[in-house]
Parts: structure tokens; sequence; C-alpha cells
């Protein structure tokens, strides 16, 4: 045990002892680690240069032949077209159908081109058959009138349409034989009994021969392959046909069919393929090559696998030396931003001070700097608190005592008229009104009190006016323990007296009531029927402070707009609605805040 402690003494004798590293020694260290990654890098490049020339080869070998293949497909629908115009323009405008001698050249056409093509036939609109080469019979009731071929060729006049591969329907040649063709359709006009007819001449290709081509193509050892389809996705040829029809393989033509002229990389069915598209001129169809991911390292593997171990036996001495500087250099780095990062979030915890001088100096200057913002930020919100009380005690004091003193004068009228009981009453009205407007120094008070305040108020001015007016409240009980500004009702009673019914015979009148809002506020609202405000001085009731009184205290309603806003925010304050001849609503906007003691002293307190 004895030499366990001795080790440990000496342990954190070292530890204080010892100076660590700085950046510029760590850097240097690393140096050492760059030469190792240089020679992986090199590796990875010499590969990657190797894989990127086998890939760009096979997909220039795959364009090289998809060009070839595009272009004896196009010839040969070239061929087809040719064949559809010799039908047309050399036999069907210039014949009657009626005629033995269009029958002859068709015949000689068909006969030329029987290795092409399997049949030519003429329908009229109604899609009945007006003839067919070779001469054979029509199946019972076909209906070409449903097949694409004819609705496309009478929608679309202007073009010729080449249809899907589909087994031939139409005609019965008695030895139950069934043929593949593409069918090429067009609308034209032909002469019938020496009457002008629209009809729809059909030439059904022998699709063969485009199989013939397709499948020379696909005779590779590298699972790459070459299919056919239209831009809808619709296979046109695909040599795995058989296995797509029994839903044994899923090919992506619904995505490439939709494809322009290129070269794509495209993930489906969970593994990687190049794509390389052709577009088939006249049809519109899709030529794709598949390049799968295989094909593309195809006699990569000798060459891949002598670089992995090269790369292999780096890796794992650059890791060694790279954990150690990392960690070196990283750890101190880390410890300090996450101090710093928990400083920003709002707790206080020590910053990280450890590691390389230079990251030492670093962490005791960002301590000092939070120590010195805490001490700002403390110094800026007592400022503005204080400016803030400020504020609201200046507005508050712009209460003018002209009230006051016209309530004096008017209890000294009632005493010297011997009308003790009013002055009695009126004096009561008046401790009461200056008790609660004092509130011992507070700003925030219960609505309660804020409206006994204006009913005092009322009650006060209904003697001075004689009950010239009448007064009315209709107070929701669930407001009364709600905090408020103190002195923000008694402005808009006292506009409403000046400004509203003031004047009147006998039929102002003024009420006050106060609700919660369906949002959970609290709005209470004076309204009189005088005689309004227009509509133009309505906004700057709310801010001009700097308008002319008639009478009153002076204060106005942007005075008692600031004083709410500053407490509550922006979102709060008055809104007035008013119509001339009819009178005026202000309401007050206040949030439901519950009137508590550590409530009042946040709301006080900014």
């Amino acid at each position: 045990m004895k030499w366990t402690k001795k080790f440990s003494e000496r342990w954190t004798a070292f530890r204080k002892n010892f100076q660590p590293w700085g950046i510029q020694m760590t850097t240097m260290a690393s140096f050492s680690a760059v030469v190792i990654s240089i020679a992986v890098i090199l590796g990875v490049v010499l590969y990657m240069r190797f894989s990127t020339s086998i890939r760009e080869t096979s997909v220039e070998r795959t364009e090289q032949q998809l060009e070839e293949t595009a272009s004896s497909l196009e010839d040969y629908l070239l061929s087809m077209r040719q064949i559809s115009d010799s039908v047309y323009y050399n036999i069907i405008k210039n014949y009657d159908t009626a005629d033995t001698a269009l029958v002859e050249q068709m015949n000689l056409l068909y006969e030329a081109n029987h290795d092409k093509i399997l049949t030519i036939a003429l329908y009229n609109e109604q899609g009945s058959l007006v003839t067919a080469q070779p001469v054979a019979s029509q199946k019972e009731d076909p209906d070409v009138t449903r097949q694409i071929w004819f609705t496309e060729a009478l929608d679309q006049v202007e073009n010729l349409h080449f249809s899907r591969p589909h087994i031939q329907n139409l005609f019965d040649d008695g030895g139950y034989h069934y043929y593949t063709v593409i069918s090429l359709s067009r609308e034209v006009e032909f002469i019938q009994n020496r009457r002008p007819r629209v009809g729809v001449l059909l030439v059904d290709m022998n699709f063969s021969a485009i199989e013939r081509i397709l499948k020379r193509i696909n005779d590779t050892e590298n699972g790459q392959y070459y299919y056919l389809c239209d831009n809808a996705g619709n296979i046109v040829y695909h040599p795995r046909n058989m296995q797509i029809s029994e839903g044994l393989f899923k090919e992506n033509a619904s995505v490439d069919g939709r494809r322009t002229n290129g070269v794509y990389d495209t993930s489906f069915g969970g593994k990687n393929h190049k794509v390389v598209v052709k577009t088939i001129g006249y049809t519109g169809w899709r030529l794709i090559g598949v390049i799968p991911r295989s094909a593309l390292t195809y006699g990569t593997n000798n060459i891949r696998y002598f670089i992995t171990m090269v790369v292999t036996l780096t890796l794992m001495l650059m890791l060694i030396v790279s954990r150690l500087v990392a960690s070196r250099i990283s750890r101190p780095i880390l410890l300090l931003n996450d101090s710093v990062k928990n400083y920003e979030a709002g707790e206080k915890p020590e910053i990280y001070i450890g590691g390389s001088p230079e990251i030492r100096h670093l962490g005791s200057s960002i301590e000092k700097s939070y120590l010195r913002i805490d001490e700002l930020m403390h110094q800026i919100v007592l400022e503005q608190n204080e400016r803030r009380k400020s504020e609201i005690d200046a507005m508050q004091s712009q209460i003018n005592p002209h009230f006051l003193y016209n309530t004096l004068d008017s209890i000294t009228w009632m005493v010297e008229g011997e009308k003790n009981d009013e002055a009695v009453y009126m004096i009561s009205q008046l401790a009461r009104l200056l008790r609660i407007s004092l509130s011992h120094g507070r700003t925030i008070i219960s609505v309660r009190d804020e409206i006994q305040h204006a009913e005092s108020y009322m009650n006060i001015q209904k003697i001075r006016y004689k009950d010239s007016f009448s007064f009315s409240m209709d107070i929701d009980p669930a407001i009364g323990d709600m905090c408020t500004v103190k002195l923000i009702i008694q402005p808009l009673l006292e506009n409403a007296i000046n400004y509203g019914v003031q004047g009147m015979d006998d039929d102002g009148e003024i009420a006050l009531t106060g609700k919660m809002t369906p949002a959970g506020d609290i709005a209470i609202s004076v309204t009189d029927n005088g005689m309004g405000i227009p509509e133009e001085d309505i906004p700057l009731l709310l801010t001009k402070n700097d308008r002319v009184h008639r009478h009153g205290n002076g204060v106005g309603l942007v005075n008692v707009e600031r004083r709410i806003r500053l407490i509550f925010g922006e979102p709060y304050g008055l809104t007035i609605k008013s119509e001339l001849d009819e009178g005026t609503t202000v309401t007050i906007l206040l949030p439901a805040v519950p009137f508590t003691k550590e409530n009042c002293e946040k709301l006080e307190n900014g």
C-alpha cells in the first residue's frame, strides 16, 4: 500500500508541474499523421481513377450500343412510315376503293414488304373494314372503334401513331396463328363510290423484327441489359418480359420512360444502377440501357483487394496517431464549448479553464466577459425598471387637481346651503376615491378597487351635475380579483361626461361593463349615447397627446393607453368605436392575471 500512496503523490506532483503542449506543438506532432493520410489519399485516388475509367468506358460503350441500336430501330420505323405514306399518297389518294386497281396496288406493296408487315387495312370512321391485304376474313365483330390505334388516329389527325406490342386480333387466317404486332395508324381521306370519306389506315408491323434487333444487344454476361418502353413507362420490349408478366421481376420503366436523353444514377429494388436513355425518333419510345453496379466494377476486384489491404494497414496506424492527437487538441476545446453552451442555455456553470496555455487563456477571458456581461445586464435591468416606474409615475402625476377643486367647491356650497347629508355623502365618496387613488403608492390594484374608484367618481359627478345623466354598471364578479393599472377607468368616464352626454337634456346615459372575453382576457367598456366622434378623429385619440382639451383633467386616452402597454405589453390597451349622434364605446383590454402578491410584485417590477 505504501508504494501505491507514493505513486499517487508523485502522479499528483507531476500533474501540477506538467505544462501541456501548446497548439503549435500539437500541430507539429500531427504532421506525421498528415503524411500517412497522404499515402492513403493517393491509394484512394488511384483506385477512384481506375474505377472511374472503367465506369466511363462501360457507360460510353453502352451509349455507343444505344446509338447504333436506336439508328437501326429508327431505320426500321422509317421504312414503316414510308410504307404507310406509299399506301396513302400513291394508292388511296389515286384510286376509288371500289376500283380493283387499288387492291392490286396494295397487294403489290404488301408482297414487296411482307417480311416487315403483317397487314395493311383501311377502315372508315365508323370502324367498318373497307379493304385489307393480304385478303383475309375479319373476325366476327372485333369492334375496332374501341381500340387505341383507331381512337388516337381520329383524335390526333396530324400525327402517325405507333401502338405498343399486342396480339393481332382483327383477321382470321384459318391456321389459329397469333402474331405480335405494332400498329401504325393515321387518319386518311379516301374515295368510295366517288364520294369522299374519312377513315383510318392501319399498317401492322411484325414485332419479331424489333425483337431480333434488341435480342442482339442483350447477349451480355455482366448483368447489363437493354429494354424499350414508351414515354408513359409502358414496356414495348424487355428481355425478361416473361418474368415481369409473372410478377417475378420488376422494372423502373414508369420513371425511366419519362427521362430525357442522358445518363442517370438511380436506385430501384434496393439496388443501384446507372441508366442510359436514348429516345427513338417518330415514336417517342425510350431505348434504355441498365448497367448494374456489379457491371460498373467488373474487373476491378484484384486492384481493389490490393489497395484495400494497403489502406487498411495504413489506416490502423493513422487511427492510433490521430486519436492521440485529436484527443490532445479537441478535449479541452470541447469541454470549454460545453461549458459555454450550458451558460448560454441559462445555467450558471463554471467556465472550463484547462488544456493548452492558449485555451486556458481563452477560457479565462470568456469567464471574465460573462461576469462583466452579467453585471451590465443586471445594471441595465435595474435602470430600465427605474425608468419604467418613473414614466408610469410621471403619467399618473399628470392627473389635474381641477376635479378635486370643483368637488371641494361643491361640498362648500352644500355646507353653506345646509345640505349636510349631501355634503357628508360627497365627502365619503371623495375620501373613498382618494384612498384608492393613492393605493399606498402602488401602480397595480385589483379590478374590484378600480371599479369602486370609478363608482365613487361617478357618484360625485352625478351630484355635481345634478343627475343630468344616468349611470349604470354591469360587472362580472369573476374579474374582480384580477390585476389592473389604477386610474384607467376614470379618464374614460370623464371623457364620456365632458365630450358625450354634457349638454343633453336629462337623456344622457353612461354605462360601465366588465366581462371575460372568449380568449380569456378582460374587457372593460365605457359607453355613452352622446354626440359621437368623427371617424377621422378616432385614430388621433390614441396617437396624439398634444390635443387641446375643452374640459376635464387633460390626461387623455393616450396616457391610459401608454400606461397599460408599459405594464402588460403591446397586445393590450384601448379600442374606440363611435358613430355620430349615436354614441361612443371605449374598451379596455387587459390580460386575466390573478391579483396575488407575487403577481403584483412581478408587474410592479416589470
